[in-house]
């Protein structure tokens, strides 16, 4: 019985949200290989091969995997998956993206969202945004799973000495083109990486009231800076920094909420962080219920004060 890990990456080096994955695969028992499709990939391939527990990197190298295309990557993956019992995909957008596909071209039933194995067929996922947890056993002969990475702990990068086996390239497809992206710039850390998120909601008022009151406590603790989907809807703060079920699933050391009453699918997003500090006005808001420790107060009061006192 072997794994296999499809790893993102971005050409240089080995995202975060794999080492996740691996250790999930080590879950699952057997071997496990991970594979590296991309355009000038050495260095990620390299790098996939120190991971700890992994016992071979495969090394796809073609222009049709340089931005990671779901139909070059899946065409790539369904050409050796008849060499594996699990496929495991971090449940990132690219990972939600390419993972139907290859069980779809497969006819096997997706496993989504996983956040444990219970055993080599049995998994545990959350549904109804977290608020129960399925149990789920597959008797497909290849079982196709995405990663909810914050169920897992990293797998150490460095350690391993994997063997690096380089693939022929499957054709790239006709049907898809990269055309652009559009990539946000921002000198904090990166939501699904940091360790420390201070987040803020519609309580806030306007995008200039967000910026003037989370900025200076996001610097003072170097933090990720995060917003509820009421203040991204607002315009208060850019998409990319939204929390919850329909934005970024998070699990940092510490989670600061300031302003944000706690919907279900807030909640979702962010409920396995270890420490989380909430401050809001309202006291029977459902943020407190998840709380380790909880604040009554004012947010344009409490987090300047706060400031002050770090």
């Amino acid at each position: 019985m072997t794994s296999l890990v499809i790893a993102e990456h971005n050409n240089a080096s080995i995202k975060g949200a794999t080492l996740n994955t691996v250790t999930a695969a080590l879950q699952c028992g057997g071997d496990v290989h991970v594979l590296v499709s991309g355009h000038n990939a050495g260095a990620a391939a390299a790098a996939a091969a120190q991971i700890a527990g992994v016992s071979k990197v495969l090394h796809a190298e073609g222009e049709g995997f340089e931005h990671g295309l779901a139909e070059n990557v899946a065409a790539q993956v369904l050409a050796i998956a008849s060499n594996y019992s699990h496929l495991l995909f971090p449940a990132t957008a690219s990972g939600k993206n390419i993972a139907p596909r290859v069980a779809a071209k497969l006819d096997v039933g997706q496993l989504s969202d996983v956040s444990k194995i219970d055993s080599p067929d049995t998994f545990e996922r959350p549904i109804y945004a977290g608020n129960a947890i399925a149990t789920v056993q597959s008797l497909d002969a290849v079982k196709v799973l995405t990663v909810r990475t914050t169920g897992f702990d990293p797998a150490a990068a460095t350690g391993g000495s994997a063997a690096v086996e380089v693939l022929a390239a499957t054709a790239a497809s006709a049907q898809a083109k990269f055309m652009g992206s559009e990539i946000a710039k921002n000198d904090r850390p990166e939501l699904t990486a940091a360790k420390i998120i201070v987040s803020g909601g519609r309580a806030l008022g306007s995008n200039e009231k967000f910026m003037a009151v989370m900025t200076p406590l996001a610097d003072k603790l170097g933090a990720g800076m995060g917003a509820s989907r009421a203040a991204v809807d607002a315009g208060y703060a850019p998409n990319d920094w939204q929390v919850g079920q329909t934005g970024k699933i998070v699990a940092p050391q510490l989670y600061v909420a300031c302003g944000i009453s706690g919907a279900i699918q807030h909640l979702a997003g962010m409920k396995d962080s270890k420490v989380i500090v909430a401050i809001n006005k309202d006291e029977e808001a459902p943020i407190f219920s998840v709380a380790d420790y909880g604040l009554v107060a004012d947010l344009f009061v409490a987090v300047p004060e706060l400031v002050a006192a770090l």
